[in-house]
């Protein structure tokens, strides 16, 4: 188990917990859609996501690598 990614769980659980008791569940949705958006991008950016492959998946294309 890494550590830095029990944290990070544990950080983002309060986060989207406290805008829920703060905000309201549509504050919820919008942070939590935020959160999932910029994940991808960083992923993006470090190069451990291909986009082509993401889009070719969407398009029903499949891949054995």
């Amino acid at each position: 188990m890494n550590t830095n990614h029990t944290i990070a769980g544990i950080f983002i659980g309060a986060v989207l917990a406290l805008t829920w008791i703060a905000f309201g569940f549509w504050a919820f949705i919008l942070v939590a859609l935020a959160m999932a958006i910029g994940g991808l991008v960083a992923r993006v950016i470090d190069g451990k996501l291909d986009l082509k492959t993401v889009a070719d998946a969407f398009r029903g294309k499949r891949s054995s690598s």
